[in-house]
């Protein structure tokens, strides 16, 4: 099946049948679309966008259309609860991985007018945690040794602020410790998700399936012969068995690739009765090796997309190549190359999503990608293979893990320490691209995200698993629909 066809097909299925005669508006939606960045507020874009009728447009352009209406009112929720940080994203203006200071050629305006936000932020009562604000203050005070002129006077002055500022800085993260950042946790995940929750009740449903995910590790790991500790202490000692690690030279990260592309070539078989005919260049995918250069820098792993004429490859971060057991292996490519990452983001790219979809959207990608590694398992992808089954358990702690220090950072003021301790009980071992102290980081500057990801892997498995039950059909169906014109926001799709 060609992918207009796969589109198609599943597109309009879903349209009321008096859309199709409708005068198709999708050129002057995406217009609108292009424009809003130049009005100043939330509800300014949103009246831009008031004269389209959801009835006159593609199903790809209505889904745009009602995406960044949705994202839009959270965006105007979000700046009369809290007006800080940047909107959407983060309650920090600058933070160790943001702002000016991290360009190679940083831009003097900028960096006051960061300035300006970060005072007027922390008249609101928010200031990045003591710790990361220090990180933030050292790298500034080194940007400013190798910048010049206006720059290298901005900067200063940035770090002399952030020096003021540190005595009241919180010891530790998390937006409940600021006034309203409850509040403004709860729109971030609902910005992020695509529907209403209270982040309570996502921390609860997370931690079920965390307890649920620990008991099945503990049953592997028994078979296993790794029956004493926690979870997590078991798991690092599986780590270490000898018996799985690849030599550390060309020829062990050879045959990495190489087993990659062994389970690749058996997955293929079991995708038609997943989703039927699949567009041809999903399947034109293979893993690779990074060049030499990219290896050696300890590169993170990436992917190239596939598209009619052009293969698509997902190139594994093999650089530390004793810290990855071959028996993690196999989920990474059900989660990166099929089903995950190279069925979904084709399709989607083939229904030219406007930007600011992929912007009020952004978990779909990640939480389709877990829920396909769990699309292969109930195949049987591990059956008969303990050592397999348990890289993939491993694979969901790791991801229920991040949400779990999502909420219990930002709502439960749970402290580093704490989320440490808590990581390496749940899972043992870090993900192999994603140190634990890195990945708690990030979650404390960008709050949501991984508890969105998390939520929308867990609506898909509750959707497909009603699907399912309703028969083979019922379930490739389900995935066509799902999939056909890109990802959405999850009230879209419950």
């Amino acid at each position: 099946m060609h992918r207009r066809q796969f589109l198609a097909a599943a597109s309009v299925a879903a349209l009321p049948r008096a859309a199709l005669a409708v005068p198709n508006r999708d050129a002057d939606l995406r217009a609108a679309l292009d424009g809003l960045a130049k009005l100043d507020t939330p509800a300014a874009r949103r009246a831009r966008l008031k004269g389209f009728d959801p009835a006159s447009l593609s199903p790809s352009a209505r889904i745009d259309l009602e995406t960044v209406r949705a994202g839009l009112a959270v965006d105007a929720e979000l700046l009369r609860s809290l007006p800080v940080g940047r909107l959407g994203r983060s309650p920090y203006v600058i933070a160790p991985n943001a702002g000016a200071w991290r360009e190679k050629a940083p831009d003097a305006q900028r960096i006051e007018a960061e300035n300006a936000q970060i005072a007027a932020d922390a008249r609101h009562g928010v200031l990045l945690p003591a710790p990361l604000l220090e990180r933030t203050r050292s790298g500034i005070i080194a940007a400013a040794g190798k910048a010049t002129g206006p720059a290298a006077a901005a900067l200063a002055g940035q770090a002399r602020l952030l020096a003021d500022l540190a005595p009241r800085a919180p010891k530790e993260p998390g937006t409940s410790r600021f006034p309203g950042g409850a509040r403004y946790f709860a729109l971030l995940l609902e910005r992020h998700y695509g529907a209403a929750i209270a982040p309570a009740e996502a921390h609860r449903q997370m931690l079920a399936v965390a307890e649920a995910l620990t008991a099945r590790a503990d049953a592997v790991l028994k078979r296993l012969g790794h029956a004493q500790g926690t979870v997590g202490a078991r798991i690092s000692a599986a780590f270490k068995d000898r018996r799985f690690l690849y030599s550390d030279d060309d020829a062990g990260r050879n045959r990495a690739v190489a087993d990659m592309n062994a389970t690749l070539a058996a997955t293929r078989p079991h995708l038609p009765a997943l989703f039927g005919p699949l567009p041809p260049e999903c399947l034109n995918v293979s893993a690779l090796r990074m060049p030499p250069q990219e290896e050696a820098e300890g590169k993170q792993g990436y992917r190239t997309i596939p598209a009619p004429g052009i293969a698509g490859a997902y190139f594994p971060d093999l650089a530390r190549i004793r810290d990855r057991p071959s028996w993690t292996l196999p989920a990474v490519v059900h989660h990166e190359l099929l089903p995950g990452h190279m069925i979904q983001l084709p399709i989607e790219a083939a229904s030219e999503p406007h930007p600011l979809r992929i912007e009020y959207a952004p978990a779909f990608a990640e939480g389709w990608a877990i829920y396909a590694e769990q699309l292969m398992a109930a195949r049987g992808a591990f059956a008969g293979d303990d050592h397999a089954l348990l890289g993939h358990l491993h694979w969901l702690l790791f991801r229920i893990g991040r949400g779990l220090v999502d909420t219990g950072v930002h709502i439960g003021q749970e402290t580093l320490a704490q989320t440490s301790s808590k990581l390496a009980t749940l899972q043992g071992e870090a993900a192999y691209f994603a140190p634990m102290a890195q990945d708690i980081e990030r979650i404390c500057i960008e709050p949501a995200m991984r508890a969105a990801e998390a939520l929308t892997w867990l609506g898909l498995t509750r959707l497909g698993s009603t699907a399912q039950r309703n028969g083979p059909e019922s379930l490739r169906k389900f995935h066509r629909r799902l999939l056909a014109d890109g990802r959405r926001r999850f009230a879209m799709i419950a």
